[in-house]
């Protein structure tokens, strides 16, 4: 699905779900930003955004980041300032994936996750990972520049199965992970 929306400048991307029960392990949901250069923007990324990271140009920026989902509304929100994202960039995905670090874990076994892409005021997407509920990580986001410069907006979730490393470098990828 893509939306009528154009000329896209400033965009967050913002992620919840509920911490896990008492006394088990913590679900720890990171959102990932992936750029893409104009002669492969389907090849391996330019360069990742995550919990640990920011663009080189300070344009795409994680401001929140939670490792127990506990918290009032959005626990992690990135920012993407896609207007001021060089030109050599055609190509932005933004995704979600679980840490595995305590055993394999899914979307299913996250309780009220929910995923918002906005700019302003204006919500571009909005949804959570029932859709995706056996994969580990899944996209929710691609931004792509037109020939003539303008950043549209598609909304994609695929799902994806494997650790974060793995995601990050098939994210961006034309078939699914999962």
């Amino acid at each position: 699905m893509s939306t009528p929306n154009k000329d896209i400048q400033k965009v967050e991307v913002r992620l919840k779900w509920d911490p896990s029960p008492p006394g088990a392990p913590a679900h720890d949901l990171d959102i990932i930003a992936a750029t893409y250069l104009a002669d492969a923007p389907y090849g391996s990324p330019a360069y990742l955004v995550h919990f640990d990271s920011r663009s080189p140009d300070g344009t795409i920026t994680l401001n929140r980041d939670s490792r127990t989902g506990q918290g009032f509304g959005f626990d992690e929100v990135m920012t993407l300032e896609l207007g001021r994202l060089s030109t050599a960039y055609t190509r932005v995905v933004v995704g979600v994936a679980i840490q595995q670090r305590d055993g394999h874990k899914t979307f299913a076994e996250i309780a009220n996750t929910g995923v918002q892409v906005r700019e302003g005021y204006t919500n571009l997407a909005e949804g959570d990972f029932s859709a995706v509920g056996a994969a580990t990580a899944a996209t929710v986001a691609e931004f792509v520049r037109s020939a003539s410069g303008v950043w549209e907006f598609h909304a994609t979730v695929r799902g994806f199965d494997g650790d974060p490393d793995s995601f990050a470098g098939m994210m961006g990828s034309r078939t699914s992970g999962a």
